[in-house]
């Protein structure tokens, strides 16, 4: 299984936040993600590969480790939005949590997760086709939603990036049960960044630590990861 660690994580540096939109991709679009879990759906009726894990299995350990440190109920309500293959879903099931759901807005990232799934005996996992910018009213209540890369695709956007941006934080805080904690993992976007982009309405519960580098005498990390939590 690939790790996108390194290979998608762009400089995020301590330097000045940017307050421009990034330069539209294909990584925003619809598209491209349908393409791509169709042929991850295919390799994994092949062989068996379960495909890329985004931001590598070190992102994931990271959040699991933080949740285990708090002791978070194995029963609170999860939600992962833009789950892609699953794989962060089954780790959370393999560590005992039980309430979970997973969401994409591809239907072939939807059918690759339940056949991982059901090859897991993970039947019990809640996962749907779903917007979460055009999120479902019955998609509420959570206690904790968990983001690995899907801000950063939207923030890709060929269209309203802007607009879309907006349209997430305000579906997060739908979502989300006050004091809810909201764990998102970034290669694009820099503390300061998210944490004006999710202010007012959240505060930074905790900075994970992650992978650093060093450039031109200068020192930074390549992904970023928070844990915020939103307000009453």
């Amino acid at each position: 299984m690939a790790s996108t660690e390194n290979t998608h994580a762009q400089n995020n540096s301590s330097a000045p936040c940017v307050e421009d939109d990034f330069t539209p991709s294909a990584l925003g679009t619809k598209e491209y993600w349908d393409n791509a879990y169709r042929r991850e759906l295919e390799t994994y009726k092949d062989i068996g590969d379960v495909g890329e894990i985004w931001f590598g299995e070190g992102s994931m350990r990271r959040v699991i480790q933080w949740m285990q440190k708090q002791n978070i109920p194995l029963h609170v309500a999860i939600l992962d939005i833009g789950m892609g293959n699953g794989v962060f879903l089954v780790e959370l099931a393999k560590q005992g949590f039980t309430n979970l759901t997973g969401i994409d807005y591809s239907i072939a990232s939807v059918e690759l997760t339940r056949s991982i799934l059901e090859g897991e005996d993970l039947t019990d996992i809640k996962v749907q086709e779903q917007d979460f910018l055009s999120l479902s009213p019955e998609l509420k209540g959570f206690d904790m939603c968990i983001d690995k890369g899907t801000f950063d695709a939207i923030s890709l956007s060929p269209e309203g990036q802007e607009m879309s941006k907006q349209r997430y934080v305000t579906s997060l805080r739908a979502a989300l049960k006050p004091h809810g904690h909201f764990v998102i993992t970034s290669c694009n976007w820099t503390k300061e960044q998210l944490l004006k982009i999710f202010s007012p309405g959240f505060d930074l519960v905790q900075e994970l630590p992650t992978p650093r580098f060093q450039f031109a005498g200068v020192t930074g990390n390549s992904v970023t990861s928070l844990v915020l939590r939103k307000h009453s």
